[in-house]
């Protein structure tokens, strides 16, 4: 029997840098007081962890632990999960490719990302770029395979409780993930989790040893893990009733994964410096599919904003296009609903306004507390 990997020179691994300085945050909105880094649920033992059965079932092992919170649907004050802790340190940099690269792709990139996120943007520009990231990734995460994969149906449906996802936009390998969860049209929690992020990163560091992306909560079978072939891996075998993921999806990360990281300048890899302390009450709500070009913007300043969103996977063929189309009136994506204000918009240009005025500093400061 083995445990689940935590080892891979694929991964984007960062590791925190006492010499780098604190980026400025902005200031709490009136909706929220300011709480502490961790979440304020209490962390409890349990003699089991997940782990790999030979029937290739996960089951449940000695050492998890739990965040023990009430379980809301909207509420984004704690994060409810269960989480295993591996036998894992905070890593360094350790001379990992992956992690070299980026980060001589980080500060190359925000000089050509046209600066302030928040700013006017030549949106034709923003289409072409983001469309030749789309056709590089092609035909990833754009169809469902919940009606058919080699011929054979599979029937998936979300489960109990919403996965939850720690990544970041520009990364490519958290792009593979999310081309799995459209593939098996998953709804799942996400926690953006920027570079220079001090909340989300912070859960991560906390609860699995290092500051490692993606990572995976699966609250249904207690099972937490790092490495993007793992979770793809564990997803299909979890929710594709045992399917093998589409050909090249893994394999091609490699490749072509890192192309919309580049074309897009970074877009979706930086904290905006004006974004908001503390999320909202009410997580957000995005009707999105991975490889579409405008719902990919949207996804980019929901992360340089740091709002954790409920996503909804609406590739071809999804069964949630019906809900789709009962509150947008059409299966258009991108979709974003907004419990806090009451705000449906769709169109990423309105979208993107709206983000930035809403979730920026300069407009919280100036709305008077009721």
């Amino acid at each position: 029997m083995s445990s689940v990997c935590l080892s891979c020179t694929s991964t984007l691994l960062y590791s925190s840098n006492p010499s780098q300085p604190i980026p400025k945050r902005a200031k709490t909105s009136p909706w929220m007081q300011p709480r502490s880094l961790s979440p304020s649920s209490t962390l409890k033992f349990s003699p089991y962890f997940g782990k790999k059965s030979r029937n290739g079932n996960w089951v449940s092992r000695r050492n998890r632990f739990y965040a023990n919170s009430a379980d809301s649907d909207g509420d984004t004050s704690e994060v409810g999960t269960e989480f295993s802790r591996e036998n894992v340190a905070v890593s360094s940099n350790g001379g990992n490719p992956s992690t070299s690269l980026l980060s001589f792709l980080c500060p190359l990139l925000r000089l050509f990302s046209s600066g302030d996120p928040s700013g006017e943007r030549n949106y034709t520009l923003e289409v072409v770029t983001s469309s030749l990231s789309s056709l590089a990734r092609l035909p990833w995460g754009s169809k469902s395979l919940s009606n058919s994969i080699d011929g054979e149906e599979i029937n998936t449906i979300d489960p109990p409780k919403r996965l939850q996802l720690f990544e970041f936009e520009a990364c490519p390998f958290c792009r593979r993930v999310r081309e799995a969860i459209t593939e098996l049209d998953l709804s799942v929690e996400v926690y953006p989790c920027p570079k220079g992020s001090l909340r989300h990163r912070e859960i991560v560091r906390r609860s699995g040893g290092k500051e490692q992306f993606p990572f995976l909560i699966d609250p249904n079978t207690g099972i937490s893990m790092y490495e993007s072939g793992d979770i793809v891996k564990y997803l299909f075998e979890q929710y594709g009733q045992g399917k093998k993921p589409s050909a090249g999806l893994v394999e091609s990360t490699l490749f072509t994964g890192w192309m919309p990281t580049i074309l897009r300048a970074g877009r979706g890899m930086t904290l905006w410096e004006k974004a908001i302390l503390d999320p909202p009450p009410k997580k957000l709500e995005l009707f999105s599919y991975e490889n579409n070009p405008y719902a990919r913007i949207v996804r980019e300043a929901l992360c340089e904003l740091e709002l954790p969103y409920i996503l909804q996977n609406v590739g071809e063929g999804s069964f949630r296009s019906e809900y789709l189309v009962g509150a947008a009136g059409t299966k258009e994506v991108p979709f974003l609903i907004d419990p806090n204000t009451g705000t449906q918009v769709g169109d990423y240009k309105k979208i993107l306004s709206y983000l930035f005025q809403t979730y920026s500093a300069d407009t919280v400061a100036s709305t008077p507390v009721t």
